[in-house]
């Protein structure tokens, strides 16, 4: 029972990995005029077509959530994109070899990588107001991404990557 437990928690902190958002938007923006949204048509947004439709499911949901409505007219259209990329291996295991006598002395160290590589994901979330054609508000995230986890878990993650970014939507001036 103590094991379970014990995995239980592990798998709680593992799947809480910190998700970074970096946010900018354009000064003195009013953002009380944006009431309604849709999404660009042609939007390349690097994910595979399940986890798009995860992660636009997860926005409507959050945006409706703070008063949005999803329109034909919007207000302001948003434009998703985001990159993979492998971190540096940190968790290294270091194997030494060393030899001396008489004031003379050697040494050779390796370190050895241990587990895989972190995958990393960016999201960029662009808010982009139409009228006038300007991007007004941007969020780019970073987290950990586990390619092989299941549809439940990657649906999990990206509510809670669009939870974070929507967070400070719309800033307080």
């Amino acid at each position: 029972m103590k094991l379970v437990k014990t995995l239980a928690i592990l798998f709680l902190v593992a799947s809480c990995a910190p998700i970074y958002v970096n946010y900018d938007y354009e000064k003195g923006t009013d953002f009380a005029k944006y009431k309604s949204y849709n999404y660009y048509a042609d939007m390349k947004t690097g994910l595979s077509e399940l986890d798009t439709k995860r992660l636009l499911n997860a926005l409507d949901e959050q945006l409706q959530a703070k008063g949005f409505a999803l329109s034909d007219t919007p207000d302001f259209f948003i434009d998703i994109k985001s990159t993979e990329f492998q971190g540096a291996q940190r968790q290294t295991v270091g194997v030494g070899v060393g030899g001396g006598g008489g004031n003379v002395g050697g040494g050779i160290s390796i370190g050895l990588p241990l587990g895989q590589a972190q995958v990393t994901r960016q999201i960029t979330v662009d808010f982009v107001d139409e009228n006038i054609k300007q991007l007004y508000w941007q969020a780019v995230s970073e987290s950990s991404f586990n390619p092989n986890s299941s549809p439940e878990k990657r649906e999990a993650r990206l509510s809670a990557i669009v939870a974070k970014i929507l967070k400070k939507y719309p800033p307080k001036n």
